[in-house]
């Protein structure tokens, strides 16, 4: 038996390949939507891809369940539990609790542990080659290692009222019922790492146990005392922001997310295409550089959405391609380097992008004002904007400064000040570059603070008390 985990650092999300390799097929679990890791992978094993399914309806990113069954003429496999509010939309088969997939000498046996949401699946997995009882558990957002999936996100990002409660107690009893009554030798390969907001303290290990998580989890404790209020106001308690964008995401992946199929190459595009794209609004520039570099000198009314690790994350938080129907011109400094950003930016949905740029060179530019934080006692601004997350906002924040993280922000401008000079900052400067940018696009007067909560902090220790 073959498992390999596929890791994406931009969104901290796990998917996972299951393969027979006496019979050379092959299982995914929980697959995003550029799924040539996933044919490449199977391919150097020697394997074919013949069923994909995912543990639940995600909201950090769009799944590729239904791309990569398109392309490889695999069985898509969903969960049928939840009730009628939690059924998919598209054509799949449906699981339901203790249902079987079979890969030659493996059993993928479907477990239901609502709480994180009501369909959710986990998967229990034994190599009939080696053992006759289970050895493997993917679970999904159920049980990460050290922490546990959120059950508020429904509520955060799905519309509903107080669900939280009533998917806090599930997952008590899916904890009880479930995964405690599997062996301690049971491995714990989870959905997420460190990073994700689907939990609020999630380990960066990358597997656990039944037993070790059973004897030092937070909850571990609850589940021993029977004590479910308790279990209950811990796990509720101190949960980060839900990005506005999960909204999104749920929908989608719960009507069935657009098909790609193959995606052509991103051409380079002519400068003075791409001017009197600008020129009409026809098109939305991205900036692909560090904030450090923003600041130096940018495209006017540009986003900013760093390359690197948080590429799908910030895009996200910028670009609603429900309400932002303009293709996006990349600034990149190679079309491999354009075309990676783009399978990051299709992971949540993002697609429409026209092409790319080498530089900035010929077009309309701008340079995004800064504040130094000694400046900042003196200056007339509407509002102190803090783009953190209410975690970190209560932690410690600047006198007065207004809280609305960069993921929510662009679906919250009625918290804003409709006149004057917004002051903005997050921690170190990242995250508030990426808003910043955002909102300016959208008309608002920003100037940014340099160095952000870690400058103003620094500076203020530096001031000698009396």
């Amino acid at each position: 038996m073959l498992i390999e985990r596929i890791y994406d650092e931009d969104l901290s999300q796990a998917s996972y390949l299951i393969g027979c390799q006496a019979k050379g097929e092959a299982l995914v679990v929980d697959p995003r939507r550029d799924i040539a890791v996933y044919q490449s992978l199977a391919a150097a094993n020697g394997m074919r891809i013949v069923a994909v399914t995912e543990t639940h309806i995600h909201a950090d990113f769009l799944s590729g369940t239904r791309e990569l069954a398109a392309a490889t003429g695999a069985t898509a496999y969903v969960s049928g539990e939840g009730g009628t509010d939690w059924q998919y939309g598209f054509e799949a088969e449906r699981l339901n609790d203790n249902d079987e997939i079979t890969l030659g000498n493996i059993t993928v046996k479907a477990l239901h542990t609502p709480g994180h949401t009501p369909e959710h699946l986990s998967f229990l997995i034994t190599d009939g080659a080696f053992a006759d009882t289970p050895g493997y558990l993917l679970s999904g957002d159920f049980v990460f290692s050290g922490d546990l999936g959120r059950p508020d996100l429904l509520d955060e990002a799905a519309g509903g009222v107080d669900t939280r409660f009533a998917g806090a107690k599930q997952l008590f009893t899916s904890l009880r019922e479930k995964f405690l009554t599997l062996p301690d030798h049971v491995q714990v390969h989870p959905g997420h790492g460190a990073g994700s907001a689907c939990g609020k303290a999630l380990g960066a290990i990358p597997s656990s146990t039944v037993g070790y998580e059973r004897l030092y989890a937070w909850w571990g404790p609850y589940l021993a005392a029977n004590d479910e209020e308790g279990f209950i106001n811990e796990l509720l308690d101190g949960q980060p922001d839900a990005h506005a964008y999960f909204a999104r995401m749920k929908r989608e992946n719960r009507e069935g997310p657009a098909v790609m199929g193959a995606r052509a190459q991103l051409a380079e595009l002519a400068t003075a295409d791409v001017v009197r794209d600008l020129s009409q609004d026809a098109v939305t520039f991205v900036d692909t550089r560090s904030n450090a570099e923003v600041h130096e000198g940018t495209v006017a009314r540009s986003l900013n959405i760093p390359a690197g690790k948080s590429t799908a994350s910030f895009g996200a938080w910028v670009v609603n391609p429900e309400t932002d129907t303009n293709p996006l011109v990349l600034l990149a400094p190679s079309q491999a380097a354009a075309q990676e950003m783009w399978d990051h930016l299709v992971r949540v949905g993002i697609d429409t992008v026209a092409g790319y740029v080498t530089s900035i060179e010929g077009l309309p530019t701008s340079t995004p004002q800064l504040i130094q934080s000694e400046e900042l006692d003196s200056f007339d601004a509407a509002m102190i904007l803090d783009v953190r997350n209410r975690t970190e906002h209560a932690a410690g924040h600047i006198p007065g400064s207004h809280q609305l993280s960069g993921g929510r922000l662009m679906w919250h401008l009625d918290e804003l000040p409709a006149e004057g000079t917004i002051v903005s900052y997050c921690q170190s400067g990242v995250r508030n570059s990426v808003a910043a940018s955002a909102l300016r696009r959208a008309g608002y007067d920003v100037v940014e603070l340099d160095g952000s909560y870690a400058a103003w902090q620094q500076e203020r220790e530096a001031v000698p008390s009396n």
